[in-house]
């Protein structure tokens, strides 16, 4: 059942809505490509994340409906489920449901769930990339993702499963050639540790943690991986969060570290 009023919007029950799958990007406003900002502008109403700033806000039309379907960690107010029934039933109405999420639709975004609640209404789906977190994290420190010669591979994982625990297979994200950039793992810092150092990691390995990468409030540290859980009492590092590195990168080649990315 829709959440809006009839008034405003127009029916077009004839047909079967559309939805867009918008990436955000970071958080920095600018950082949105063109794309994005037009298809805000054509939203019929927009379906955010808790973690979309002001700025981004700002760019949806004022008279445009919109809800925060954000998820708090341990506090969801919505579900996927309801997200999912809520995004139906705009599109049964006709409408342009615009979902506009944090980083990039397609990593680590739950856009198959939604994707899915489309095209079960038999609705056109189009997917707007946005800047990941990994990207917009080397690009703040002013370091490449990869490196010839000595990081050929990169890897983005979820250090989070989906019970909300560590993920059991970390153990081969990390290895001779390879940055590594794991999102949702700033509560997992102990756990990433550990994996990483039983992989073969050395405990110098640098590593960097993000916070709030690309906004005025943006705050880093650089430390040893054998040091990683000692910045989880930090309160400057909070979520959204970044954690980059490249195996054999050490604290001691500061001008080369290349640092392990933690998102959320």
């Amino acid at each position: 059942m829709s959440l809006l009023p009839d008034a405003g919007l127009m029916r077009r029950a004839d047909r079967p809505g559309r939805l867009t799958l918008i990436g955000a990007g970071p958080g920095a406003a600018d950082l949105m490509s063109f794309r994005a900002a037009d298809r805000l502008r054509q939203a019929d109403i927009v379906l955010h994340d808790r973690l979309i700033g002001p700025d981004v806000l700002a760019m949806i039309p004022a008279a445009t409906p919109r809800v925060d379907v954000g998820k708090d960690l341990g506090h969801h107010r919505w579900t996927q489920g309801s997200i999912d029934a809520l995004i139906r039933s705009e599109l049964r109405r006709g409408l342009h449901v615009v979902r506009l999420k944090s980083g990039d639709p397609s990593i680590f975004g739950r856009a198959v769930e939604e994707i899915a609640a489309a095209e079960a209404e038999g609705a056109a789906v189009e997917i707007v990339p946005g800047i990941t977190a990994a990207s917009a994290a080397a690009a703040s420190l002013g370091r490449p993702l990869t490196t010839r010669g000595v990081a050929q591979r990169l890897v983005l994982a979820t250090a989070t499963d989906c019970d909300g625990k560590l993920a059991g297979r970390l153990d081969g994200t990390f290895g001779p050639g390879t940055t590594v950039a794991l999102y949702m793992g700033l509560h997992k810092l102990a756990g990433i540790r550990d994996t990483l150092l039983a992989s073969g990691a050395d405990p110098q390995t640098a590593v960097t943690v993000i916070a709030s990468c690309s906004l005025a409030g943006e705050h880093h540290v650089t430390l040893p991986l054998a040091d990683l859980a000692a910045v989880a009492e930090d309160p400057r590092l909070t979520n959204p969060a970044i954690i980059l590195a490249s195996w054999g990168q050490l604290t001691t080649d500061a001008p080369k570290a290349h640092a392990l990315t933690v998102a959320k």
